[in-house]
Parts: structure tokens; C-alpha cells; sequence
């Protein structure tokens, strides 16, 4: 019996012990709260981020409410699902739905909303509406539809890294345009060359532009345009890129119209012709803006330092010269006198009436001589 009540007393004290100790706790233990805790993304959201990201799905960019916005169409977004399976496994449980199912849980999460078309009429002149309007307005039912159905994205795209960067490389590019005039003569020659270069180059890729738009038009009816329209809002940097036209969707227009347009060009460029500038005047106005760029180039802080000491001290020399004068005359200038000048002004006179007087008397001694 004392030897079972002294067991039973040796485990009660090696269970306190135990109980005092400090069970060891796993790293994997001690981060699964901290992981809990922290807020965890939407599966829908890494799901848009990776559709909108993938270049397979087909968009462009419109307005919408003053806004520049990019869109998707509805028929291209089943494509891009049927055709892209591993895209759904982002989404987990949920990668069996139907991809109605799914754009409806993006609109029911602000990830993408409806859009619809501002003009819903052919415009004159054209035979249908157009695939991807410019213009988009918010549809007033938040559903999906595959047919005439366009869905703009609701989020910001991640930053890129070139978008990083060059958020820090726009302000030193304003802060170097700024500090073009105290450019070194050479590299002033490079900037006005290098941005001389590029407006020209703008300015002909316009003019070619319109040049044969207006001859296909009007030859044989066709609304094709060449390279991009670098003046549109909506133009992404794809479009930028791309050279041969899109297909001509709009009505052939009438002769008569094509014939009067042709007249007008022709008697445009004629007026134009008749009132240019003769040789005279262009070599003017090539000599009035060569010295202004000549002056924009040889400007410098020293040249204008120095020019600005040169006439500090010439004003200095000027008054100074113009203080030793007004001394000098003071100083040697004789007094005046009313009298004298008083005199002086009645002499002529009086030299008159001695004169005349002188004349009486030789006329009074000839006529005495007659007598006798």
C-alpha cells in the first residue's frame, strides 16, 4: 500500500512539471495566425488582372463620360476562355462556371462594368455600325451578353516597370527643356536639329497621310488611311505601330461629290500658289529667323554677364562725363547784363538812323553843286 501511495504521489509530481514546462511551438504553427490574419485578394481580382495583362484578349480604348476607358467585347471574351483553360484555375472552386457566370460576378464585384454605344444609328455614309465604337456611355442593365455587348474595366492596371521609370525621367526631361539656354553650343546644335527632325517628320507623315486619302478617294471611292492617326485621343501604342489600313466600311460616295471636292483642292492649291511669297520676301523672312535662332544659340551667361558689366560701366562713364561738363560751364560761364544786352539790342537802330542821316546830307551837297 505505501508503495502504491508512493507511485501515485511521484506521478502527480512529474504531471505538475510537465504541465509547467513550455510546449515547443513550429515555425509553421506560430506563422498560421499571422497568415489568417492577413487580408487575403480576391480570387476575381488576380482573375482580371491576368485577363486583362493577357494580349490575347482583343481591346481597345474609348471615352466614357470624359474618360479614357479600355474594353473588351463579350463574343471575344467566350472566345478567350475557350481557348485559354489554364486561366480559370486562378479561380479555384469557382473555374467550373459558365463564362456568363463569371463576367456577371465581375460586375457584381466593380472588377468590369456594361457599356454601350453612343450613337446607335449608321452614320450617313456608312453601311453598318461600327465593331469598336470611340465613343461609350453605361449600359442601364448590368448583365452579360455576348451579342453587341462591350465591358470596360473598372480597376488600374499595375505598373509597369518602363511606367515606373519613366515616371522619374519626365521631370528631369521638363527640367532639361528649362535649362536649355545654358546648353553648350554643341549640344544646342543636337536639340534643335534632333526636335527640327521630328516636327518634320510628323508634319510629312500627315501630309502623305491626307495625299492619298484625297487621290483614292477621289479616283475610286476608297476611304483608305495609311498609317495611324497620331491626333487621336483613343490611339494606343499598337495602333501607332500599324501600317496597312483597316477595311472601308462606309458607302462609296457619289461622283459629283468626289468632282466638286477635286475642284476645291485644285483651286485651293492655286490661290495658294498665286499669293506665295515672291524670292525676295522668303529670303527675308530665311534671314529674320535665321538670326533669331542664331541668337537662341549663341546666348550664354557669360556673354550675358558680360554685357550687362559693359553697360554698367558705360552708364557710369556717361554720367560721370555729364557731371564734369555741367561743373566746367558753371565755372567759367560770365554774368549776364540787361543793360548791355539792352544796348545792344537798341544799336542796330540807331546805326540805321546815322545812315539815312548821312544819306540826306550828300543828297543836300549834290543838289547845291547843281545850283551853282
Amino acid at each position: 500500500m505505501a508503495g502504491g501511495k508512493g507511485g501515485k504521489a511521484t506521478a502527480a509530481k512529474s504531471a505538475d512539471k510537465d504541465k509547467g514546462k513550455k510546449v515547443p511551438v513550429s515555425r509553421s504553427s506560430r506563422a498560421g495566425p499571422q497568415e489568417k490574419s492577413a487580408p487575403k485578394k480576391d480570387v476575381y481580382q488576380l482573375f482580371a488582372e491576368k485577363v486583362r495583362d493577357n494580349k490575347q484578349l482583343e481591346s481597345r480604348w474609348a471615352i466614357m463620360q470624359e474618360t479614357r476607358v479600355e474594353y473588351f467585347r463579350g463574343k471575344d471574351f467566350t472566345t478567350f476562355m475557350k481557348n485559354h483553360a489554364e486561366v480559370r484555375e486562378i479561380l479555384g472552386p469557382d473555374k467550373d462556371l459558365e463564362v456568363e457566370d463569371v463576367v456577371n460576378t465581375l460586375l457584381s464585384k466593380n472588377l468590369v462594368i456594361r457599356c454601350d454605344r453612343v450613337w446607335k444609328t449608321v452614320r450617313p455614309g456608312k453601311k453598318k455600325l461600327s465593331s469598336w465604337p470611340a465613343h461609350l456611355e453605361i449600359h442601364h442593365e448590368q448583365v452579360f451578353t455576348e451579342n453587341d455587348g462591350f465591358f470596360a474595366w473598372m480597376f488600374l492596371k499595375r505598373r509597369t516597370l518602363w511606367q515606373t521609370i519613366l515616371s522619374f525621367v519626365w521631370p528631369l526631361f521638363a527640367l532639361a527643356v528649362c535649362l536649355f539656354p545654358v546648353y553648350p553650343y554643341q549640344c544646342k546644335i543636337v536639340v534643335l536639329y534632333s526636335c527640327a527632325g521630328a516636327l518634320l517628320f510628323i508634319v510629312s507623315l500627315l501630309l502623305l497621310r491626307a495625299a492619298i486619302f484625297g487621290i483614292l478617294w477621289v479616283l475610286f471611292g476608297k476611304r483608305v488611311w495609311f498609317f495611324p492617326n497620331i491626333n487621336a485621343e483613343e490611339t494606343t501604342f499598337r495602333e501607332l505601330v500599324r501600317f496597312w489600313p483597316e477595311k472601308d466600311e462606309g458607302e462609296r460616295p457619289k461622283l459629283s461629290s468626289r468632282l466638286f471636292y477635286a475642284t476645291v483642292a485644285v483651286l485651293v492649291i492655286l490661290l495658294l500658289r498665286h499669293h506665295a511669297p515672291d524670292e525676295a520676301a522668303r529670303a527675308r523672312y530665311q534671314k529674320k529667323v535665321s538670326n533669331i535662332i542664331d541668337d537662341v544659340l549663341e546666348w550664354s551667361p557669360k556673354l550675358a554677364l558680360s554685357g550687362m558689366m559693359e553697360k554698367h560701366t558705360g552708364a557710369n562713364a556717361t554720367e560721370s562725363s555729364n557731371y564734369s561738363s555741367e561743373t566746367g560751364s558753371g565755372g567759367h560761364a560770365p554774368p549776364t547784363n540787361n543793360n548791355e544786352g539792352e544796348t545792344a539790342e537798341a544799336d542796330p537802330d540807331m546805326d540805321s538812323q546815322t545812315n539815312s542821316g548821312d544819306v540826306q546830307d550828300d543828297d543836300e551837297n549834290g543838289d547845291d553843286d547843281m545850283r551853282t
